[in-house]
């Protein structure tokens, strides 16, 4: 059974526009998963990159383009300037991993539960109440993101270290660690698919 390291962001607007077909095609192939959220404003940092609002005018023309047609494709709504955004996702993503901890509820609901509040809602997953609204509606014990803000913390930070370690340069990436082979953005998960179909 294959094993995926799923790293991502919940700013990522790319990562948004994936959807629940990660998720599905893992579940399809039955490969065992770790959501490693991270924090990708600071990867672009540590990796000497510009930020999304400091990139030149015509790439920031074209990610606006690429969105729309993406948008359109997967069917999906999407406020492309979203009010908050960026926003400080350390404490949702911090509520991801103590979800994932805890078990016992819809983890990937909570994860687009949290990237549609951004990317439709136009609601601020920094605030408290949209995060244990979340928790609560995907099955799990609002509290999480009180009782588990000390431990999300210390994994938050490790998920960027490994993730660097591994390679990522960007979200969402899927890393099949049994083979070290790398899927960058929601557009490669045809290829994670196919490739999973040959293990």
């Amino acid at each position: 059974m294959a094993h995926i390291d799923y790293y991502f962001s919940l700013l990522s607007s790319f990562t948004y526009l994936a959807g629940d077909r990660f998720a599905e095609i893992a579940e399809k192939h039955g490969a065992s998963v770790r959501y490693k959220p991270f924090d990708i404003l600071t990867m672009f940092d540590r990796l000497g990159a510009p930020r999304p609002a400091e990139r030149p005018q015509g790439r920031q023309e074209y990610r606006m383009q690429e969105l729309k047609r993406f948008a359109a494709k997967a069917g999906k709504p999407m406020t492309f300037q979203p009010a908050h955004w960026p926003t400080n996702a350390a404490p949702a993503s911090y509520a991801v991993i103590a979800a994932q901890e805890a078990g016992g509820g819809d983890l990937d609901g909570l994860v687009q539960r949290l990237l549609k509040a951004v990317w439709e809602e136009d609601r601020d997953i920094a605030d408290d109440a949209v995060i244990t609204e979340a928790l609560a509606e995907s099955g799990f014990d609002p509290m999480l993101s009180m009782t588990g803000m000390l431990k999300g913390a210390e994994i938050y930070a490790q998920n960027l270290e490994e993730g660097l370690k591994a390679g990522i340069f960007g979200a969402p990436f899927y890393i099949v660690t049994d083979t070290d082979e790398r899927f960058w953005g929601q557009d490669r998960l045809d290829m994670l698919d196919d490739y999973l179909g040959t293990l």
